[in-house]
């Protein structure tokens, strides 16, 4: 059973996690602000922190930094933190992924499995190279033939998702749960129009397309446009 340390001073998320986490088959503890959270972390040795990154007494990037400089111990960070900025600091300074809030427990769920299985492979986000385009998560940061591709946080996250399934098609439901945290209905036209813009960011269109080839009336698969698959 998978020890999950939870630092998060909002007493209802913490109730509502614990309960959720638990019920799906992680032992809990919890910490309310950031210095007693670095304590049980060194104490307890958990296999995963949850991290928020607005706590009471000190920042919880300060607080990812110093538990960095004693543990390896994953950390995935949340935080209802606008911008693309707070999550590349949180990133460089060593998490291994985020969830903004709002978030489903599921979504932070999936979240942690991801990042277990890939510390239990000993892959922790390597970039993702497909053709000339290589996506590096850690960073939020995605090259095109060696250039660096302009992208909202949004359009990071579409292109990022599909990079982790590259050769499969993803579905439009899919994006619409994993990078907009909604059920696929109320975000189609939102879909739809973010992927216009990637694809933009791509250099190519729908009738020309390289990486986004469209699975008519699916979803998407990217692919490497030099591949003869």
């Amino acid at each position: 059973m998978p020890h999950v340390l939870l630092i998060e001073d909002d007493p209802g998320i913490r109730t509502n996690l614990v309960r959720a986490l638990g019920e799906r088959g992680y032992a809990v503890s919890t910490a309310s602000a950031g210095i007693p959270g670095l304590q049980q972390c060194i104490d307890e040795r958990p296999d995963m922190v949850v991290l928020d990154l607005g706590l009471p007494d000190v920042d919880g990037l300060e607080v990812l930094r110093m538990l960095r400089a004693v543990s390896q111990t994953p950390v995935v960070v949340i935080t209802a933190r606008d911008g693309e900025g707070p999550l590349v600091q949180a990133l460089d300074a060593g998490a291994d992924d985020y969830v903004s809030k709002p978030f489903s427990s599921t979504q932070l769920d999936a979240r942690i499995r991801a990042v277990l299985r890939r510390v239990a492979t000993g892959t922790r986000e390597a970039p993702i190279t497909v053709g000339g385009l290589v996506v590096d998560r850690r960073r939020r940061e995605a090259t095109l033939d060696g250039r660096v591709v302009e992208l909202t946080p949004k359009l990071f996250d579409l292109l990022s998702l599909l990079a982790s399934r590259a050769g499969e098609v993803v579905t439009k439901r899919e994006m619409a749960t994993e990078v907009w945290n909604q059920p696929y209905g109320g975000t189609d036209k939102t879909v739809d129009v973010h992927l216009s813009w990637l694809r933009r960011r791509l250099g190519e269109s729908a009738g020309e397309p390289r990486y986004l080839l469209t699975a008519r009336g699916v979803g998407v698969r990217l692919v490497d446009p030099t591949s003869s698959d």
